[in-house]
């Protein structure tokens, strides 16, 4: 089974790493400056600046 890729605030963090806010609609990861942060593995991820608003991997980053 895989590992889930779209987290909620107040889940614990699986793996140490980068995480930027997404949209509810799956299509929707083009937001436009969403927060980003980096977690450490077994943090809690923080609320997001929309309640509707979820956490994914950020990929993209490289630092």
């Amino acid at each position: 089974m895989g590992q889930n890729n779209v987290f909620e605030p107040g889940w614990e963090v699986p793996n140490d790493g980068w995480y930027v806010e997404i949209g509810e609609h799956p299509d929707s990861r083009n937001l436009h400056h969403p927060n980003r942060v980096y977690l450490k593995k077994g943090d809690s991820f923080p609320h997001t600046r929309n309640r509707n608003r979820k956490w994914t991997r950020d990929n993209n980053r490289h630092s």
